[in-house]
């Protein structure tokens, strides 16, 4: 692996050597003729995220992307996390399925809470991360988006909260000139998706565009029934004013996304024996049929016992519904615009979730005689049945071992109304010019939450079935059991909570060019925040069943109810330069400072003597642009400190079942890198595209009141983030007769990571190859993609409940989230 990446790097290096030689010799031209040039080369994309107004993306003076819809079908992602993770500085785990994947920015350790979702520049929900759902759940690819913007770092924390990175979708709009499109997806995975828009004039001056898709997905996993049913439906209507434009959008989703969790990938007594045989790599998974139908008894606040039934085929079933209204206009130079937002949503999420390692199945059995006997008297023997039946099971005739599994169920209602409001004015001064914002930005939002959880008993085995843990008196006959249907813990962890939030920020951005070329710019955000919630307290219940243990220590509501209330801010500032030299080389230094403060589900703990963390980051990054005719080079230094950094985590209890204990781990956090982007095109029939991202995330300085050794992660790489990362992407585009065809591949590398703070056990580096074509004739579009054409074996996590602090026991990981074996996909398109 380290000889692909040391590849990798040479490929990249030359693209940067060439692509530097090219705009070398470009130096002595004339400015104005440079300038001209500059309009045909890579970095003339407009772009409109992270500014005040609309800007080349060459002109930027922070690193930024932008993917329109011909740079996404030649990437053609899995889900959103593979687009967004071929761009450089984002390291995304694309394994979870369609949605609910792991975004991280420039090694800033979180899995997505620092990255903001937005829709035309205003988000869905305010804040990141709502009750198990991110931005990805609720903005979804298709048709109507004309294009993403990316922005790494840089003013991202002025521009929007909680943000080290502001993934912006631009929607279709409608033009003078009717036009729409559809196309079919086909996948050997049993994929089946319809997507189509259409746009066009309503009257004068008024336009719409209206589009979504719907999609019937089996899954890149075998969880006996489909993963993924339903789609989203866009539209908006524009009116052309004499200075600007008023525009209303909608927004429906109702989509189901079954959730790809860990599975065990070794015999824990021997790491060297592989478990293929029993759970597959690429297709196997913990979820089943057997969890079509589960009932999760709990004890309600009043002493009664009430039950929830649910089916684990609904996944994460979101709901969600945006209207929006968006105005801007120019009075003499003052350029006002407001947008609004309101959404409401439910999201009802079901999930099996990964907890211990697999254990042999005698000496698991034997682990349960004690508390057996006090229950059922004398044990003369244990046995193994499948859940709710006397049909024995004998782990022996298979791989001699059993495991547990955790069946969740999740409800969440919630909703967020927003509003921004900014004028920019640029004022010519006696020393250059300076183009000042100032605005105001405010949400109303909130959600609620129920968690029950219970844990199974089940087989070693893909989609496997439950089982029973039978007691058998010393003359045989059955006198117990420690499950009950395949039970181990009934309503292990239960909650509930609601909360509500208002928050006001003030912000303000000033550009100066002082000469053409160079720049300064600096903003400011301070927001404010109020949190009310409250949440339910529980106690350990008997639920009185003498038959089983399963029902001996579930949670259950006592009837009291702990409100809270939170006052907090945050301040956030940029300071950058940028100086082009002329319209192909430049350079740029930015500083910027991020406070992220707790969410609004702090309003809903119940922990008596909570410890409310606002993480602070100061982010500081150098940028060298080159550009040239279509090529391109974008080179970005980065440093990132974080201080202090909340790393406390949730532990499973193996003995009570329960995953709700918090583990405080509080410290720092520092990572130095680099980034490159580019793209090398001396012809016109080929370009090579690739991205790079080398960096050395490390943890520093960590306390611990809980019994964590903060010594064992003191200069440790920060948990699953890799040194070095990125993709190499050729594409050869020509002509044949009336046909427009291009041929395409990825290669793709992901370095060495480690599942836990001390480092203990790694998730090994991997690379995957990816390829496809697209052939255009007239108005009809064809194209075939595959990805990891060779099924090459990778991990993206490891076992989260168990492994977070101290690893597997075993020096590579032995559970854990595989990638998606090879898959082949089938897009027949049409325009008009």
């Amino acid at each position: 692996m380290m000889r692909k990446a040391l590849l990798m790097g040479g490929a990249v290096a030359a693209l940067c050597s060439f692509t530097a030689g090219i705009a070398q010799a470009q130096v002595a031209v004339a400015s104005t003729a440079a300038t001209a040039a500059a309009d045909d080369t890579a970095g003339s994309d407009i772009i409109v995220t992270g500014t005040s107004r609309a800007q080349r993306r060459f002109d930027a003076s922070y690193a930024i992307n932008s993917l329109d819809q011909a740079a996404i079908e030649k990437i053609a992602p899995v889900n959103f996390a593979d687009l967004i993770g071929q761009l450089p500085g984002f390291q995304t785990e694309i394994t979870g399925g369609e949605v609910q994947n792991i975004y991280r920015i420039r090694g800033l350790p979180n899995d997505g809470g620092f990255v903001s979702f937005q829709q035309d520049g205003l988000p869905l929900f305010h804040e990141n991360d709502g009750v198990f759902f991110r931005g990805d759940a609720i903005l979804k690819q298709d048709l109507m988006t004309k294009r993403v913007e990316v922005v790494r770092g840089g003013p991202a924390p002025v521009f929007s909260s909680y943000s080290g990175a502001i993934i912006n979708a631009i929607t279709r709009e409608g033009s003078a000139t009717a036009e729409g499109g559809a196309q079919i997806t086909l996948g050997d995975t049993g994929l089946y998706r319809l997507d189509a828009f259409q746009s066009g004039p309503l009257g004068k001056d008024t336009y719409y565009a209206v589009g979504g898709f719907i999609r019937h997905h089996d899954g890149y996993r075998d969880n006996g029934f489909p993963n993924d049913r339903g789609g989203q439906i866009r539209a908006n209507i524009r009116h052309d004013l004499s200075n600007g434009f008023v525009k209303l959008s909608a927004n429906y989703v109702n989509d189901k996304n079954v959730f790809y969790l860990p599975i065990p990938i070794a015999d824990p007594r021997d790491p060297s024996v592989s478990l293929d045989p029993y759970i597959d790599y690429f297709t196997g998974t913990m979820n089943s049929p057997a969890f079509r139908n589960v009932t999760i008894p709990y004890r309600n606040g009043q002493g009664q016992t009430e039950s929830r039934t649910t089916d684990l085929s609904d996944g994460r079933h979101m709901r969600m519904f945006n209207i929006g209204a968006q105005y801007e206009g120019d009075f003499d130079g003052w350029l006002l615009s407001a947008k609004l937002g309101y959404t409401e949503g439910k999201n009802r999420f079901t999930a099996f979730y990964s907890t211990t390692n697999p254990a042999d199945a005698g000496s698991f059995a034997a682990d349960y005689l004690a508390r057996a006997t006090a229950a059922f008297g004398p044990i003369g023997s244990f046995g193994y049945t499948l859940a709710g039946t006397n049909t024995v099971y004998d782990p022996s005739a298979a791989s001699g071992l059993v495991m547990q599994g955790q069946y969740r169920d999740i409800a969440s209602d919630f909703y967020s109304a927003q509003g921004n409001l900014s004028v920019s004015k640029r004022f010519e001064t006696g020393l250059g010019s300076h183009d000042l914002t100032a605005g105001l930005y405010g949400s109303l939002y909130g959600q609620d939450r129920f968690y029950a959880y219970q844990n199974y008993l089940i087989e070693v085995a893909g989609t496997p079935r439950t089982l029973d843990l039978v007691a058998y008196s010393p003359t045989g006959v059955e006198i117990g059991r420690v499950t009950d249907n395949g039970v181990l813990n009934y309503a292990a962890t239960l909650n509930q909570g609601d909360s509500d939030a208002s928050m006001f920020a003030i912000y303000a951005n000033d550009t100066w060019e002082i000469v053409p070329g160079l720049r300064l710019d600096a903003g400011i955000r301070h927001e404010r925040y109020d949190y009310r919630g409250w949440g339910a307290l529980t106690d350990q219940v008997n639920l009185g069943d003498g038959t089983t243990l399963a029902d001996d220590a579930t949670r259950g509501f006592t009837g009291v109810i702990l409100n809270r209330k939170l006052k907090t801010e945050a301040t956030n500032w940029t300071v950058g330069a940028n100086y082009d030299f002329n319209g192909n080389i430049g350079v740029y230094a930015r500083a910027s400072h991020l406070e992220t403060p707790p969410n609004v589900q702090a309003a809903m703990d119940v922990n008596p003597n909570p410890v409310y963390i606002t993480t602070v980051a100061d982010q500081y990054e150098v940028g060298l642009k080159l550009a040239s005719g279509r090529s391109y080079l974008y080179a970005t230094g980065f440093y990132s400190n974080f201080d202090p950094l909340n790393a406390s985590f949730l532990a499973y209890d193996p003995t009570t079942g329960r995953n709700d204990v918090n583990v405080p781990f509080i410290g720092e956090a520092k990572i130095l890198g680099v980034e490159l982007d580019g793209a090398l095109s001396l012809t016109p029939w080929f370009t090579l595209n690739a991205s790079l991202t080398v960096s050395d995330p490390k943890y520093k300085n960590f306390a611990s009141a809980t019994g964590a050794d903060p010594e064992q992660v003191e200069g440790n790489q920060i948990v699953r983030q890799p040194k070095v990362y990125g993709n190499i992407r050729p594409s050869f585009d020509f002509t044949s007769g009336e046909t427009d065809i291009s041929i395409y591949g990825r290669y793709t590398y992901m370095g060495k990571r480690f599942v836990d703070l001390y480092n203990n056990t790694a998730l090994p580096a991997y690379g995957t190859v990816g390829a496809g074509v697209t052939m255009v004739r007239g108005q009809w579009k064809l194209q075939v993609v595959g990805d990891n054409l060779f099924n090459q074996k990778g991990l993206t996590e490891g076992n989260t409940r168990t492994d977070a602090l101290a690893g597997q026991g075993s020096t590579e990981a032995i559970y854990g989230r595989p990638i998606f074996g090879r898959n082949v996909r089938l897009v027949v398109g049409l325009n008009w």
